[in-house]
Order: structure tokens, then sequence, then C-alpha cells
């Protein structure tokens, strides 16, 4: 079987590559012929405009191939639940946090929005935290195996059918490695591609996605592909007194998503994946060093927000929302944007000039206009950075509260779970029964390195406003909760 699916898959590689090189060397053989023939020079573009349409055409019919079955996201057991106020005494009564670490951590977490019923795993409600490898490594396990055990159910797919598996957790590399831990335990076929990311940040499940993409476009014959999510917060725990590393201590909880994909998007589908973005800054040594593990002083390991990452991190916007626009944005949207832009231009070049003439050194400026990215996507799920994060990229954005929602309840309910947050985020979208047949669903994920991706998914008709509670199952009726900006 294994030897036919590699035949298959080779055979399927050569086509694509023949076919590549045809077209080019039609291309080629085209410019040729108009050279020789003297035509006009306007001509020398139709080849070139007719490859590159061929091309974004074929990109695009694969790209619609591409459906989310069904994804699943982990409902911790309530034994875990950590209050806030019981948070706030575990960090006095810990022993390791001098006073001052003590007094920034509880500002921090009562200006997150985070509220009472969000998880720590077992491990860390020890006095002290039993940070070992031996407890990352069970937290691992209470992680994947109910969620994966919910989306196999759910979706009536078998372990044995699935061919790739992606893994995505940033701070624990074990081994064997963590897609190994998965697919030993589900006795996964002898050809499945693992896959196993680390240190990429809340931006990773769309790293992952973009692998599991590739692989079901290049290997037809694989069928299906997980997409596993987690943070394992047991070795993300900071216990010295760096503020710096502090953080993490706040935000970071337990939680855990899996996503199931195809090749077959005519199928039985919940979502078709419209638009797959990335955009990385990792050459600019700031961009680089704005999000970082290391030691303090005292050679304790942390993870480290550097100095002026939000300045960072609206340079990375910038950029990766020029690139995304082109893709999501309708083009009466592109067309308002653009004259937007030129009589910003125009205004800028005015008020230049009548500085210039009156002889002043002040330099006026004028904002740059934003695209109305509410006539992109119909919903939204943000990087769940706590409150003021949350609210500050939102506005960035142009989006107001109700399109804010689904990340500012998901940060409250279950605090930040790195990249699994997007699919909680989608999981309270269903709940609330809001994502009707058509509809498009903007997931943006912001990582180390620094990287912004972004995921835009099309309900498919047949799940018009069917609501499935998930996590949500025994609080949806609670939310959305007052909160104050």
């Amino acid at each position: 079987m294994a030897m036919d699916i590699a035949h298959r898959d080779y055979l399927e590689a050569t086509l694509h590559g023949f076919l590549g090189a045809t077209v080019l060397l039609l291309c080629v053989l085209a410019e040729l012929f108009i050279l020789a023939s003297r035509r006009h020079a306007a001509l020398y573009l139709v080849p070139v405009a007719a490859t590159l349409l061929c091309s974004r055409a074929r990109r695009r019919a694969a790209a619609a191939d591409i459906g989310l079955l069904d994804f699943a996201c982990l409902k911790p057991r309530r034994r875990l639940r950590i209050p806030v106020a019981a948070l706030l005494e575990h960090f006095r009564l810990i022993g390791c946090f001098d006073g001052a670490s003590v007094e920034f951590m509880t500002k921090v977490v009562e200006a997150s929005g985070m509220g009472n019923e969000t998880y720590f795993p077992p491990s860390l409600h020890c006095i002290p935290p039993a940070a070992t490898h031996a407890h990352a490594v069970e937290e691992a396990h209470m992680l994947f195996f109910p969620t994966l055990d919910d989306l196999f159910a759910r979706t009536g797919v078998a372990p044995s059918a699935v061919g790739a598996l992606v893994v995505n957790c940033s701070g624990f590399c074990p081994a064997p490695s963590l897609a190994a831990i998965i697919a030993h335990r589900y006795r996964m076929r002898a050809d499945v591609k693992t896959f196993n990311l680390s240190g990429m940040g809340c931006a990773a499940g769309v790293v992952g996605v973009d692998i599991a993409r590739r692989l079901l476009l290049t290997h037809p014959a694989l069928g299906y592909a997980v997409v596993v999510s987690a943070e394992i917060v047991t070795v993300g725990w900071y216990s010295g007194r760096d503020q710096g590393k502090l953080l993490l201590n706040c935000y970071f909880r337990t939680g855990c998503s899996a996503a199931l994909l195809t090749n077959n998007a005519r199928g039985v589908v919940k979502y078709r994946l419209a638009s797959l973005t990335r955009t990385n800054q990792t050459a600019n040594d700031r961009s680089y060093r704005a999000g970082y593990r290391d030691e303090d002083d005292e050679g304790i390991t942390g993870f480290t927000l550097g100095q002026g990452v939000g300045r960072m991190v609206s340079e990375l916007l910038r950029a990766h929302l020029v690139t995304l626009s082109l893709s999501i944005l309708p083009w009466r949207e592109k067309l308002r944007y653009v004259v937007a832009l030129l009589r910003s231009s125009s205004r800028q070049r005015l008020l230049a000039d009548n500085s210039k003439a009156a002889g002043s050194g002040n330099r006026t400026s004028v904002s740059v206009p934003l695209p109305d990215f509410r006539a992109a996507a119909d919903h939204f799920c943000l990087p769940s950075s706590g409150r003021p994060m949350i609210w500050r990229l939102g506005q960035g954005l142009g989006l107001g509260e109700r399109e804010m929602e689904a990340a500012l309840m998901t940060f409250h309910r279950f605090g930040n779970q790195s990249a699994a947050s997007l699919w909680y985020q989608l999981a309270y979208l269903e709940a609330k029964g809001r994502v009707r047949a058509g509809d498009t669903v903007w997931q943006l994920g912001i990582g180390s390195g620094l990287k912004a991706n972004s995921l835009v998914w099309e309900r498919v008709a047949g799940h018009d406003g069917e609501r499935h509670l998930g996590p949500w199952a025994d609080c949806i009726h609670k939310y959305p909760v007052t909160t104050e900006t």
C-alpha cells in the first residue's frame, strides 16, 4: 500500500513538473516568434501574461480543493480551574517570587481581562510547581488524546486514514517527538507523514495548516491531514524575577485544538480554505529579538518580550495586510482604498510644500488610511494577548466590539492558548450560531520571529447557522460578558 502511494505521488509530481516545463517552453517559443517576426513591442507581454494567468488559475483551483472537515477544542477537567484570586494567592505562596514580582503580575492579570474559569496543568497547581520533563509529557497526553478522540468521533474518520500529521508546540520538544507520541497512541499507518513544529509562537497554527495544505496538494492520495495546536504550559512556567519574562505566567493557560483537513473540498466539509498568507520579518534584527527564550541573571530560563515589540508588530502587520488585502478584499473596496491613498498622498505633498514655503521646519504628517477589512471577512479571530492588546489591534484594523468579541471572550474564558486560541474563537462563533453558509472567517496569528500569518475560511452550504457548542457547552449563554475598555 505504501509503495503504491509513493509511486502514485511520484507520477503525479512528475506530471506536474512536465506540464510546468511545457508551459514555460511554449512561452519562450512564443517570445522568440514575436522577436523574429518583429511584431509590436506590446505583444511581448502577451505570452508572459497568459502564463501568469494560467499559473494563478491553477493555484486557485488547487487551493479550492482544500477543505476543513471539522475541528475540536479541549475542555479541561474542572478540577484544573485556577480563579484569579487563587492565582494571585498562588504567586505569593510559591516562595520563588519577591514582592515586586508579585505586584507586577497582579497588575498584569487584573488588567488583562481574564476571568475565573481558566486552567493550569496539574503540575502548576503544586507548591512549588513541578515543572519536570515527566510532568510536561503527562500534560501533552492530557491535551492531545481527549482532543483527538473528540475529533475522530465527530468526523467519523479513523486514525488509520490520516495521511499527514502536523503538531505545533513552541516550548516543548521531547524525543520521541510530540507527533510520534500521537502516531504511536493511535497506531497510525507506517507511511504517515509527521511534522513537529517548535519555537514558532502563536502563529504556528497557520504554518501547520500551510504544511498540511501543501502535502495534500502534492500528494493527493494522502486524503486527510490533522493539525494539532497546543502549548505545554508546564515548561513555559518562569520562576525568576525578570519582569520581561513574567508575562507568560500571567497570560498562558491550558488548551489544545485539532483540525482535520482534506483535499476533497467538494465532499462533506464544513469550511473551504479561501486564502492563506504568511509574512515574516526574521531577517530584521529588531524583529528577530522582539521575542526570545533565554536565561536571566540567575540562570533561570524564560521567554522575554523585547523592547519595542509593539512597534515591530505594527510594522509587521502593515506589510502583512498589504499582501493579504490583495487576495481577500473585494474589488470595490480595493478601488476605494486606492483612491483614499492617492488623496492622502496628495494632502501630504501639499502640506510639505506649504511648510517649505512658510520656512517652517515642522513636518506635518497625514494619517495613512486603512482598508475596510469588514468588507473582506464576516468574522474575525485575533491573537489572544489580553484585552488591552486585542482592543488596540482591533481598533487598528477598524473593527468594532462585535468583531473583537470572539477574541475578548475567549481570552476571558480560557486565557491565551497560543495557536489553539484561534480555534477556540471559531468555536465561540459557532456556539453563538453566527457563522452561516457563504460567510468568511479570518484567523490572524502573530508569533515570534516576528511572523504574521492569516487563514481565511469560507463556510460551506449545508452548515447554515449550525450550532456546535464544543468547549463552550456549559457557559456560552453567559457570554458576552460586560468588559471595560
